[in-house]
């Protein structure tokens, strides 16, 4: 068109009355195109703006996308969760196109296709030292435990804030029951808590729980597409939860939130098998092993909690305060039940057992020793039994005065 509208020109500086049949015929189109043409028209704009249903989110949609680690689905879903007329992805994504708010990173890196059969494998890994603040300003640091089947490719994520051999252990079984089932085998790459870094072999307490629950257990190269690269994958998906930096309330709505992106997880069509994973674990389930019995579950899931020793040396659990050797103050240290008891470790090292029991505070004699040492060095050894043995006395009483 562009022809005839110099075409047109010349004749109208040559003061000469176009001929819109012919015109026509010369250039394919209709008599009334040219006509509108000799008017002045100059086509269709090349760079329309038109108005979009989308332009009221479109300060909110650039700055969430801006996130370092954010994508385009992530605050698609992010948006969906919060408001009801955001319409389709495909639009959605149309809308961040046509406007330039995201430039798309284009990766070269080659994934090689790695199939195993129904129930044979679970990976899983850690989405390590993940960061976010609440809308009141309250900072939460934690970890998502991340498992996949590879056959299905459904997904299971656990919020977690530590990262030790029983936090490995637990979301596990945690896994395991959600998928009302276990595989043959389990892969992961060299976690510290669970590989031994100078055999590259599994440590003896991991593999005993593997023995347990009747799992093979083996490991690879850490971040290796070609074994890993399902659970990889849905790592990626945790991205989902950056959107949400500054917006939920507490870690009880921070959890519901990772749910919720685990349920949408399972129902997105995976581009490799061209279906969702809810679809095809429903198949894969009927190949997944029984369930480890009861007595064995319970035994793992005794939840093991990470406290940090404060001055007193007194550590509370269930509303008691046991103590732990004094040179443990500030450190982080765990504490699992079993038994009626209490028992305390510090790398992997037990440092305190306790009776449970219903006082409110249980000083160790030796504990309570080695702490006043500290405050009465120019007390005689004498002297300072004197002191614990009749401070001792005195926090007896006062327990039994908080029992009545």
């Amino acid at each position: 068109m562009e022809e005839m509208r110099k075409e047109l020109l010349i004749l109208r500086q040559l003061s000469l009355k176009p001929n819109f049949a012919e015109l026509a015929r010369k250039y394919h189109c209709d008599w009334r195109t040219v006509k509108k043409y000799n008017s002045g028209y100059l086509g269709k704009s090349k760079h329309r703006d038109k108005k979009s249903a989308l332009d009221k989110y479109r300060n909110i949609i650039t700055e969430k996308i801006n996130k370092p680690g954010a994508t385009k689905k992530a605050v698609y879903e992010y948006l969906k969760d919060n408001y009801s007329d955001l319409g389709s992805y495909s639009n959605f994504n149309q809308y961040i196109r046509t406007r330039k708010l995201m430039v798309k990173q284009i990766q070269n890196t080659p994934h090689p296709r790695y199939e195993t059969p129904p129930g044979k494998q679970l990976q899983f890994d850690w989405k390590e030292d993940i960061k976010m603040v609440s809308k009141y300003g309250e900072v939460f640091e934690f970890n998502i435990f991340s498992a996949t089947l590879s056959n299905s490719r459904f997904h299971v994520f656990r919020y977690s804030k530590h990262k030790t051999r029983e936090d490995v252990e637990r979301c596990l079984i945690e896994t395991f029951k959600y998928i009302q089932g276990k595989p043959q085998e389990i892969l992961t790459d060299n976690m510290s808590s669970i590989v031994n870094h100078s055999s590259g072999k599994f440590n003896k307490d991991f593999l005993n729980f593997c023995k347990d629950v009747e799992v093979k257990a083996r490991h690879c190269k850490p971040r290796s597409p070609e074994t890993k690269g399902k659970v990889e994958s849905s790592n990626r998906f945790v991205n989902w939860l950056i959107p949400y930096d500054h917006e939920f309330e507490d870690e009880k709505e921070l959890i519901e939130i990772i749910e919720n992106i685990n349920k949408k997880v399972n129902q997105e069509v995976n581009e490799t098998t061209g279906v969702t994973p809810l679809m095809l674990f429903e198949k894969e389930k009927e190949y997944l092993k029984p369930l480890p019995y009861k007595e064995i579950l319970e035994q793992y899931m005794n939840d093991t909690k990470v406290v940090k020793v404060p001055s007193s040396f007194l550590i509370s659990y269930k509303g008691s305060q046991y103590s732990v050797p004094p040179k443990f103050i500030n450190k982080d240290v765990k504490l699992k039940e079993l038994n009626n008891k209490l028992y305390v470790y510090y790398s992997e090292n037990l440092i305190a057992c306790h009776e449970l029991s219903e006082n409110k505070i249980n000083y160790a004699k030796e504990h309570y020793s080695e702490g006043m040492s500290y405050w009465l060095k120019h007390f005689t050894n004498d002297e300072i039994d004197e002191v614990v043995k009749n401070n001792l006395r005195e926090l007896e009483s006062l327990n039994k005065g908080v029992l009545r």
